[in-house]
């Protein structure tokens, strides 16, 4: 009774709005995991407080069960009502769409059918538990089974070498990984005899190829030559690259790279962009596209791959990595940065998004380092676990919101949830090298945080941004919410959730302060952007 109670309450709780929409299907889903946490967690509680009392499991009577349904059965349809309310007002602040009334219409089934799997499966672990402790007890005494007991109730695993799961996931070769060559500037690693195991991770496996000379002659009216430098305008450098596979060591892949750029003459432009890839290895294009619109193509860019896993799971299994990867890169960049003669320097710029971000920030201590050793920064969609991102928004100013924290008055570091200019805008003046957080108020991978559980975060106390609604924090639930957010971060359109496009145009153009472009050039920049989503 008390697991039914529970699953009851939490069926019900799990309507109230998180971040993103959810159509019917996702939602009944969510119901039913939900229902089936609540009815875990009902049983776990009347367990510790028989045990407090001493006393065995009662039979509930039939007046307990009819009480249950006749208040369950109108407690879930005002939950359901409310929750379709709910999602209407989340897809109209994002402009989505697209919903199935059919799968609406059915999520109250799809949450029943999830929640009776999820409790046959619990009890089915559970019986063949028990049949195992019985027939090793029986054959081999009571302290080997235990022991075995304790291995078979941690299941198998799933071993990962190399930042690579046994057994095939996320192998090398597949869909989206390209061979470098410079027809597709995917790394200058075609003049060299390797062609399978240097690699650069482009968006869908389509080989990009950044804008060209022309497209950025039409976009920025430039004319024929570069407003800063004088130099014709022309495309971007072949980007500096080292897959996976080139190296088993971290610093020699960085200086792989490296030496990819120096050989594309990327240290001979005026603009040079450090990037911290995701954990595949992959580059968003809308990053380095708009750095090289923005910088009218005399700049280049390097990276290195540090694992064949997605984000996610890197950050399970690879986090280190991550970490390595962004302090080996900078550092190489930087020592060839440093032996260059003082007027010959490129712009030294750093960037990454999601897990890039994290990898991105170990290699400073903080922000006069970020001031100090770069002309600028951008980190986009920061995961809530970077470490200075985190020092940042916990140490800002006095009454600065949490969803937009200003820190130390905004001298170097920024953050945005949307609208740039008004931030680049506020005083006081934003001199010298600047930092720039971009972060959704409706992005998960910002917000989620295992904190969640037990503590209620200051960004659900304060006013929501532009696209979220009021959030209520219910321990465990909320965690559990978010948690149910994150693998559809991105399936919402530009500028909400995880998925950001032309705000990195702007961040682009807040950080690196590009002379002469107009306002009708940088919407045209964010026009093509947005159609490359």
């Amino acid at each position: 009774m008390p697991g039914c109670w529970g699953a009851v309450i939490l069926a019900c709780l799990s309507f109230t709005p998180s971040l993103l929409p959810r159509g019917g299907l996702l939602q009944g889903i969510v119901c039913g995991i939900t229902a089936a946490i609540g009815y875990g967690l009902g049983v776990v509680a009347a367990w510790i407080w028989r045990a407090f009392a001493d006393r065995p499991a009662r039979v509930p009577h039939a007046r307990t069960w009819r009480i249950l349904a006749v208040s369950a059965v109108p407690l879930f349809v005002v939950a359901f009502g409310l929750g379709q309310y709910w999602q209407s007002e989340i897809r109209r602040l994002m402009g989505v769409t697209d919903d199935s009334v059919a799968w609406v219409v059915a999520a109250p089934l799809v949450a029943v059918l999830m929640f009776g799997i999820l409790l046959l499966t619990g009890r089915g672990v559970r019986r063949l538990y028990r049949l195992l402790a019985r027939f090793l007890t029986r054959w081999i005494g009571p302290r080997a089974a235990a022991r075995c007991r304790m291995d078979a109730r941690r299941g198998p695993g799933v071993p990962v070498r190399d930042g690579n799961p046994v057994g095939g996931l996320g192998q090398p070769g597949g869909q989206g990984v390209l061979r470098p060559g410079h027809h597709h500037r995917g790394g200058g690693g075609a003049t060299r005899d390797e062609p399978t195991v240097r690699r650069f991770r482009l968006a869908g496996g389509v080989g990009h190829a950044g804008p060209t000379g022309p497209e950025l002659r039409r976009l920025r009216t430039l004319g024929d030559h570069h407003p800063e430098s004088g130099a014709a305008a022309v495309e971007g450098a072949d980007p500096g690259y080292a897959g996976l596979a080139s190296s088993d060591d971290t610093e020699s892949r960085a200086e792989l790279a490296v030496d990819d750029l120096e050989r594309a003459g990327g240290f001979e432009r005026t603009n040079l962009l450090v990037v911290t890839t995701t954990g595949s290895g992959w580059v968003d294009p809308a990053l380095v596209d708009s750095f090289e619109y923005l910088s009218a193509g005399d700049s280049a860019t390097v990276a290195i791959q540090y694992s064949y896993l997605p984000s996610w799971i890197s950050y399970l299994v690879d986090q280190t990595k991550a970490r390595e990867a962004g302090r080996a890169l900078f550092d190489a960049v930087y020592e060839r940065w440093l032996a260059l003669p003082h007027d010959r320097r490129p712009k030294l710029f750093v960037a990454g998004e999601s897990l890039g971000s994290f990898g991105g920030e170990t290699a400073f201590s903080g922000e006069y380092d970020l001031r100090n050793r770069t002309a600028g920064t951008l980190f986009v969609g920061p995961p809530n676990f970077n470490t200075l991102f985190r020092d940042f928004s916990e140490h800002r100013d006095s009454g600065s919101p949490e969803i937009e924290p200003v820190y130390k008055d905004g001298r170097t570091v920024r953050f945005s949830g949307g609208d740039v200019g008004r931030v680049s805008a506020q005083d006081p003046p934003w001199e010298g090298n600047r930092v720039l957080y971009l972060m959704h108020p409706s992005d998960p991978i910002v917000w989620w945080s295992p904190d969640l559980v037990l503590n209620r975060p200051d960004w659900i106390s304060e006013p929501p941004g532009h696209d979220v609604l009021n959030t209520v924090w219910v321990p465990f639930l909320t965690f559990w919410q978010i948690t149910a957010d994150l693998p559809f971060s991105t399936g919402v359109p530009g500028g909400h959730g995880h998925k950001y496009t032309t705000e990195q145009v702007d961040g682009w153009y807040a950080v690196i302060q590009p002379a002469g472009v107009t306002q009708e050039e940088l919407g045209a920049v964010r026009a093509t952007i947005a159609e490359q989503e």
